[in-house]
């Protein structure tokens, strides 16, 4: 099995589960990932617990709905699929006409056969959604509708994993574990941060700490800044991920900041890759990177996916499911992280210890091995461009970016250099 056919195994044992913000669909799934990382810190809030300007709220959990028709047949069922009930609907058990239940009802009638994703978190309302072509085949009468939940005071649940690094210096990736049934827009998410945080555990301690988090989504990552707020000085760099499964070209939206390392290094990564992308401004619009980077706390926080969200047609509907999501593109989606990763991790400063003039090369044996590969002349100027910016106050990524070279080749130039005596890092870096 290849890893994308492992992360897309993973896709599907999350795929049926009903999520919201708050309830046990959030708990068993953060028992799933638990078991991915071989461990996992969960955190309980109360209901009620203030976190900045919201509070949380009452948690809500759901065991069955529908609607039934005169006959008592189902004709919409929360067991068909738990998008068919609106999120946080209030407990309802009631006969009515058909009029009032279209006041209810929510539909997509672009999209005749799709079933809508819609969640009422703060208002206390029920409702169902259904296909257009369902709903208009509804004949007049009387239907009994049942919504069995409850929203009662409980928790907001969130996990968070740590990898710890060589330095207490972090990395945060954050997804989000809010959403039922769409394979995209919230399991692809989960599906790719779960193999990075395992990649990242194993072998040798990176220089960086990453902490990852499973959160719901706005009032999850407001939730953890507020009861984080003393450690954020911590964080370096940070990537949400969100829509990472689809068949699309990458997307990645840039931290408030705009130009901060994360943005840098991300564009180098895809624009070296060959992949089809696109760089896109900040907007205080769109998942938690818009709380990480709101400007009381303004972390350099990017947000990596592929397709924009609410751009293509299956966004938070019923087709967003297994079919819409594919194991090349997790896999692909990974392997731009571990990238990303890469540069974070090898991006540091050097002191020319030979800045008067240039070193000679030849007799310490580096022209010999630039002669005998195959892609001499970029070697060659990688080390030229290497020793010339080793100055304190350049970064190998400003390196690779003023020369136009592979941020891999510049680092391995860099190493190659230091064990010849000739680069020393800074204490910056």
């Amino acid at each position: 099995m290849t890893v994308g056919e492992e992360l897309y195994k993973l896709v599907a044992e999350l795929y049926p589960i009903c999520r919201s913000i708050t309830g046990d669909g959030v708990r068993r799934t953060l028992e799933i990932v638990e078991r991915e990382l071989g461990g996992l810190a969960v955190s309980e809030v109360p209901t009620g617990t203030q976190v900045l300007d919201w509070t949380v709220p009452r948690e809500w959990n759901v065991r069955d709905a529908w609607v039934a028709d005169a006959a008592g047949r189902r004709v919409i069922d929360f067991q068909a699929s738990n998008l068919h009930l609106v999120s946080y609907s209030v407990p309802v058990r009631a006969t009515i006409g058909l009029a009032e239940l279209r006041e209810h009802l929510f539909t997509l009638p672009d999209q005749p056969d799709w079933v809508p994703y819609r969640t009422s978190y703060y208002a206390e309302r029920w409702g169902f959604c259904a296909s257009q072509r369902l709903v208009d085949s509804l004949p007049e009468g009387d239907y009994e509708v049942c919504v069995d939940s409850t929203l009662a005071d409980g928790h907001l649940t969130y996990g968070e994993h740590l990898v710890e690094g060589q330095t207490q210096d972090e990395v945060l990736i954050s997804c989000h574990v809010c959403h039922p049934s769409l394979a995209n827009d919230n399991l692809s998410g989960i599906a790719v941060a779960s193999r990075l945080a395992r990649l990242l555990g194993q072998g040798r301690r990176p220089r960086y700490s990453y902490r990852f988090l499973f959160i719901p989504g706005t009032i999850g990552s407001i939730t953890w800044l507020a009861r984080n707020q003393d450690n954020l000085g911590r964080v370096r760099h940070g990537l949400v991920l969100s829509g990472v499964g689809d068949p699309g070209g990458f997307t990645y939206k840039r931290s408030r900041r705009g130009d901060t390392e994360i943005d840098r290094a991300v564009a180098h990564v895809l624009g070296r890759s060959g992949r089809d992308h696109q760089l896109v401004d900040f907007s205080p619009y769109g998942y938690d990177e818009r709380q990480y980077c709101s400007p009381g706390f303004n972390l350099p926080v990017g947000r990596l996916g592929r397709t924009p969200f609410a751009t293509y047609p299956q966004y938070h509907t019923s087709a967003d499911d297994l079919d819409f999501v594919g194991p090349a593109q997790l896999q692909e989606s990974l392997e731009v992280c571990q990238e990303i990763v890469e540069v974070l991790e090898g991006n540091r400063r050097y002191l020319n210890l030979f800045p008067k003039g240039e070193p000679q090369l030849g007799r310490r044996g580096l022209y010999g091995s630039i002669g005998g590969r195959s892609d001499a002349e970029e070697r060659q100027m990688a080390m030229l461009w290497v020793l010339n910016l080793s100055d304190g106050d350049h970064s190998l990524l400003d390196v690779a970016e003023r020369a136009g070279l592979p941020f891999a080749l510049v680092a391995d130039v860099a190493a190659v250099l230091e064990e010849a005596g000739l680069l020393s890092r800074t204490a910056a870096g």
